[in-house]
C-alpha cells in the first residue's frame, strides 16, 4: 500500500468511526449532554473535528473559504466569531446553538469534501508547503494573536503533515473521546 492509498482508507476509517459507532449509536437528542456532569459533547466534538479538517484542507491547503460560511446560519452560529469551536475546551453557550440535522450536514459535507479532494490528489503534491497564515487570516477571517496556538502548530508544515494531523489523526483522537463519552452515557454496544 502506497501512502496516497493508506491515508485515503485511514480517513475512511475515522469517519466510519465517527459515524458508525458514536453518530448512529447516540440519539440526537442527546448530542448535547455532558456526560457524566462534564467533558465535551457529541455535538461539540462533531462540530470541533469537523472545524479542524475544514480549515486544515479547505482553506489550507485548498486556498478557499471554508464550508463552515456556508454552514454558519442553518448551525445557529451566523454571529459567532470565526474561530468558533476551534479550542479543544467546548464553548458549550454556542454549541447548544446547533441543532443536529445542520451539525449532521455540516459534518457529512467537509467528510465528503475531504475524500473528494484526497482521492483525487497526487503523492507528488503532498511536500508543498502552503502559505498557511496568510490563508487562515484571508480566507476564514481568523487572527493570529486569538489563536497563536494554531498559527504556530500549522506554520511551515507540508500538505502530508495537514492530512496526517489535522484530518486523520486529530479525527482519530476526538473519536475515542466521543465514544467514551457515549460509553458513560451508557450507551456501548457491548
Amino acid at each position: 500500500m502506497d501512502l496516497h492509498d493508506w491515508m485515503v482508507a485511514d480517513l475512511a476509517a475515522a469517519r466510519s468511526k465517527l459515524f458508525d459507532t458514536v453518530v448512529a449509536l447516540v440519539p440526537a437528542a442527546r448530542w448535547h449532554e455532558q456526560a457524566d456532569g462534564g467533558g465535551s459533547t457529541i455535538a461539540g466534538l462533531l462540530l470541533h473535528v469537523a472545524r479542524h479538517q475544514d480549515l486544515a484542507v479547505n482553506t489550507v491547503i485548498r486556498n478557499h473559504e471554508p464550508l463552515f460560511a456556508q454552514h454558519a446560519t442553518a448551525l445557529g452560529l451566523a454571529d459567532a466569531a470565526p474561530g468558533i469551536a476551534l479550542a479543544e475546551k467546548e464553548d458549550l453557550g454556542a454549541t447548544s446553538q446547533v441543532g443536529a440535522a445542520a451539525l449532521l450536514a455540516y459534518v457529512t459535507a467537509v467528510f465528503d469534501g475531504t475524500q473528494q479532494w484526497l482521492a483525487d490528489l497526487g503523492t507528488l503534491a503532498l511536500d508543498i508547503e502552503p502559505h498557511t497564515d496568510y490563508r487562515l487570516t484571508n480566507k476564514a477571517g481568523l487572527a493570529e494573536a486569538e489563536f497563536p496556538w494554531l498559527y504556530s502548530m500549522w506554520a511551515g508544515k507540508a500538505l502530508w503533515w495537514f492530512v496526517q494531523w489535522p484530518v486523520i489523526g486529530h479525527a482519530h483522537a476526538h473519536v475515542g473521546e466521543a465514544i467514551s463519552t457515549r460509553n458513560r452515557m451508557g450507551l456501548s454496544p457491548f
